[in-house]
């Protein structure tokens, strides 16, 4: 049995994992993301290989940014922008004669879904991540669409209300879990406004305000659903994100979905029948969809 290094790069933790071929998790631990310094950055990550480079066979990375996952190159790095430009497959063979992957995070997370998740065997299908902003991973005839630019998915740069000024348009703002969660802890008085925990209990013990904004979240990510659908003819959505474990949030996108298409004959004579279910993956789905596309594209 081969085993491979997964090393998921978020805003806040580098988490990492030991894995064998087959997707099993052998170990994992974390470390604080570096803020300012690629070379700090990069001395972590070293410091992570060099735990386990006698005992595997290459290094699967997940990353925030554009990824050519041709080249490992990194663009742009979302919050991590000294990441931009960097060619990280070719580090880390320069460095310990290793192959590696780069990919996308969000579109990691459909890979997972695609090899061992809810979308196994799935031929058309997408997974909305709900976050900071709104991630994607769009699947077409058994695979990831990449696009020439690989930038296909990134569903935070679509806009869904035009007449909003900016970035207040843009699906990244609108479908963002983390102001949604701060609005409702802010409108029921809770002082941490980033406690998911807190805010779902508040719309699970009937607040008002609290569940009018929820509803009205919801109801955006119907719209996404209902655009994607229109672009692409899905069978399936699944919804990940930390806040997805969370049965609610799936029956409320499924209701306001379906009273979107039942309000409209126009809608429901054109809309065929599809299912939005929550990804089988929680906070490990990126260490998985790394190792795929490493042992998919060795």
């Amino acid at each position: 049995m081969k085993y491979y290094l997964a090393i998921d790069v978020g805003g806040t933790n580098i988490k990492y994992a030991l894995m064998q071929e087959d997707g099993k998790l052998i170990s994992s631990d974390k470390l604080p993301t570096p803020e300012h310094s690629l070379e700090e950055f990069l001395t972590s990550i070293y410091s992570i290989i060099d735990q386990y480079h006698e005992r595997i066979t290459g290094v699967a990375f997940s990353v925030p940014g554009k990824v050519d996952t041709e080249t490992g190159t990194i663009y742009f790095g979302g919050a991590l922008t000294y990441l931009d430009q960097l060619c990280l497959k070719q580090v880390i063979k320069d460095k310990y004669n290793l192959p590696a992957s780069v990919q996308n995070d969000a579109k990691a997370a459909a890979l997972a879904e695609l090899w061992l998740g809810s979308l196994q065997g799935a031929k058309d299908a997408a997974v909305i991540v709900l976050g900071t902003g709104v991630g994607g991973g769009i699947i077409l005839d058994g695979k990831l669409r990449m696009g020439p630019h690989f930038q296909a998915g990134e569903l935070s740069l679509s806009v869904l209300e035009a007449s909003k000024p900016e970035v207040e348009k843009m699906v990244g703002f609108i479908g963002s879990a983390v102001l949604m969660i701060s609005k409702i802890n802010e409108a029921v008085g809770n002082d941490d406004l980033k406690n998911g925990q807190l805010a779902f209990e508040a719309l699970k013990s009937g607040h008002e305000e609290a569940q009018t904004i929820f509803q009205n979240y919801c109801r955006q990510i119907a719209y996404l659903i209902l655009n994607l659908q229109a672009f692409f003819d899905l069978t399936t959505y699944a919804i990940g994100g930390g806040i997805s474990s969370q049965p609610l949030l799936i029956e409320e996108i499924n209701q306001q979905f379906n009273t979107v298409i039942e309000g409209s004959p126009l809608l429901s004579m054109n809309v065929a029948d599809l299912s939005i279910i929550p990804a089988h993956f929680g906070n490990d789905a990126n260490l998985y969809g790394a190792l795929y596309q490493l042992l998919e594209n060795p």
